[in-house]
């Protein structure tokens, strides 16, 4: 702060957002993840008989990760330390575990340490807590939403269990959005706010599973309209769903597989839906229409012969710019004077110069030009010339002078059948006969 600013009181300062002030204060207010925290699960029962132990949290964002571990240190009367990945690293981690060590020594409490994206550590960083969560130093609970198996050391995995937390259904954000709403100490019940019937079933939609998501729209939106919920000010607060999506991380890979398994089980509508999930997230259509091109030849194949010429034919269109380039790089000259393919160039509107004129199969892939024809041998393939081979008459050993003059006779000759004459050092005549090699 400035030394002339005007000291800000704790009732002016600007309240914190809705997500944060409806955060649950007791398992029996944590909504969803019944299948940890219900009536005798693996979580609850650890925490009622006093048995913490180091654990990963893995979901996706808005599941309740770091809610459940600020409760955990809260049942258990244990000392909570939030950590960040992102602005930490093993300077700050030997802080927290000397003062662990201190606490443990003269038996306080016990020091519940919380990572919050934990895969955004090293395999370095990772390694620096292993002494101490294998001596019980600090129990570790890091929260991530990467698969752990591909983010997190094995030998860390070995010393913490991993919990998978699933997205909340359409019931849970409803019933946590009228629960915000009736709230009038943390939640909205003090600006008099209202709402549609099936507006909250709208927002816990938009929301795909994100009670954070969800309760940040409902605030938005009581903002924007002076307390009126209703689907048309919902949707102007919300422009675009926001799709949950990575392109090389689990998501990634849960909906190309979701993908396969729909054209597997002959269902065109699941595909066609995955296919346009995909897309609208921002997946590359060239990435799409190969994986086409596999399931063509692998899953289909001799059953239908004609998907795999479709799926090249989708592969050869989802890219005519690069293979505009592509073209151009090939024949040296703008306007593509080099042999093009199999089918001439013709006016196409998405490529200007005409690269992408060709129909079928052939469409818009890169065809290098073709070498140049021998003359008088119209219609055959063009090979490398030979290096001929120069034999004196009579096969007498040519002098290393006359053998000297072969060699620049032969760059003059070039060809096969050619008879030359030569005259060496020891002014004895050769006729040496070029016969390719």
């Amino acid at each position: 702060m400035d030394l002339f600013d005007t000291p800000v009181s704790p009732g002016t300062s600007p309240p914190a957002p809705l997500a944060d002030r409806m955060r649950p204060r007791s398992l029996d207010e944590v909504v969803g993840q019944q299948h940890l925290i219900g009536p005798g699960k693996v979580l609850r029962r650890a925490l009622e008989e006093g048995r913490l132990h180091s654990m990963i949290l893995w979901g996706p964002p808005g599941t309740g990760k770091t809610t459940l571990a600020f409760l955990m240190a809260q049942v258990a009367g244990a000392r909570f330390v939030p950590f960040s990945a992102v602005l930490a690293g093993v300077k700050e981690i030997r802080q927290v575990v000397a003062e662990a060590e201190a606490d443990r020594a003269r038996g306080g409490k016990r020091t519940i340490l919380f990572v919050d994206e934990i895969h955004r550590f090293n395999k370095g960083q990772q390694d620096a807590f292993l002494p101490h969560v294998e001596k019980g130093t600090l129990i570790l609970i890091g929260a991530t939403t990467e698969n752990p198996s591909f983010e997190v050391n094995a030998a860390l995995l070995s010393r913490c269990r991993v919990y998978s937390l699933q997205p909340l259904s359409e019931d849970d954000i409803v019933s946590i959005l009228e629960r915000a709403l009736a709230d009038s100490e943390r939640g909205l019940g003090a600006a008099g706010a209202t709402a549609e019937p099936d507006a909250f079933r709208l927002i816990a939609r938009l929301s795909d599973g994100d009670a954070r998501g969800a309760l940040n729209i409902l605030d938005l939106t009581v903002t924007l309209h002076a307390g009126a919920v209703t689907e048309a000010a919902i949707r102007e607060a919300v422009q675009k769903k926001a799709l949950l999506y990575d392109k090389s991380g689990e998501e990634h890979y849960n909906l190309i597989s979701a993908l396969h398994k729909s054209l597997r089980d002959s269902d065109p509508d699941g595909a066609l839906y995955w296919l346009g999930r995909m897309l609208e997230a921002g997946e590359d259509a060239l990435y799409i229409a190969r994986r086409l091109v596999r399931f063509a030849s692998e899953d289909i194949g001799n059953a239908d012969p004609q998907a795999l010429r479709l799926a090249l034919d989708v592969l050869s269109r989802s890219r005519p710019q690069v293979q505009c380039r592509l073209r151009r790089v090939e024949s040296g000259a703008p306007g593509h004077s080099g042999q093009t393919g199999r089918a001439g160039p013709s006016a196409s509107p998405q490529c200007p110069d005409g690269t992408h004129g060709q129909s079928g199969l052939w469409q818009g892939l890169p065809v290098r030009p073709r070498r140049p024809r021998r003359p008088g041998l119209p219609g055959a393939p063009a090979r490398c010339p030979a290096r001929p081979r120069l034999l004196p008459a009579g096969r007498p050993r040519a002098r290393e002078g006359s053998r000297g003059a072969a060699r620049r006779l032969e760059e003059v000759a070039g060809g096969a059948g050619q008879a030359v004459s030569d005259r060496g050092t020891d002014d004895k005549e050769f006729t040496l006969r070029a016969r390719p090699v």
